[in-house]
């Protein structure tokens, strides 16, 4: 059992890479420019909804109280009509980048910390580079991925996008499981 305090270089290695590889997948390759599609008539459909002042947060429209209220005639009826959507509303104004890298870069140290201890409690000092990868990777692609499919499962989330996130969250593991397996401690 190897513990997490002597993990903390390939933690904060693969943070740095995480980091990284998605600036490269966003400012280069830019392949998820297309996952959100602009609205038809933005404009209006702003000049709409802004008279309502809505504050940040997720929001589902329409929106019954109940699963009760789900059945009832007035709710299919809305629903019928439309439009059905899942909306999140940010702050108004340009959103500043910052406090989201931050948080970005933390989620990653986060995943560091649970592959390490995923790996500190099923790998000895001195495992080969291999055996680190695989656990490393698997732990990760884990932590990165796998609850992507929830939003389109559950939030109609268009599963073009949602895959494409599900390749990152790999690209990640692999970068993270290759700091493990390098800087994984000798006998």
């Amino acid at each position: 059992m190897i513990g997490i305090m002597s993990l903390w270089a390939p933690i904060l290695l693969s943070a740095v890479l995480v980091f990284l590889v998605s600036s490269i997948i966003h400012m280069v390759l830019k392949y998820h420019a297309n996952d959100f599609s602009r609205i038809p008539d933005e404009d209006k459909v702003m000049d709409a909804l802004r008279p309502f002042k809505i504050p940040p947060g997720d929001y589902v429209m329409p929106r019954a109280g109940s699963m009760e209220a789900m059945k009832s005639p007035e709710f299919k009826a809305k629903a019928d009509k439309g439009p059905v959507a899942f909306i999140t509303v940010l702050e108004n104004g340009i959103q500043g980048m910052g406090s989201s890298l931050l948080m970005w870069f933390l989620y990653s140290v986060l995943i560091g910390i649970l592959v390490a201890y995923a790996a500190g409690r099923f790998l000895s000092p001195g495992e080969h580079y291999l055996t680190v990868f695989r656990l490393a990777g698997t732990v990760a692609f884990a932590g990165y991925s796998l609850a992507l499919l929830q939003n389109s499962i559950w939030y109609k989330r268009n599963w073009g996008a949602t895959l494409k996130s599900v390749f990152d969250g790999l690209l990640y593991a692999l970068v993270t499981a290759g700091a493990f397996g390098w800087l994984w401690p000798a006998v």
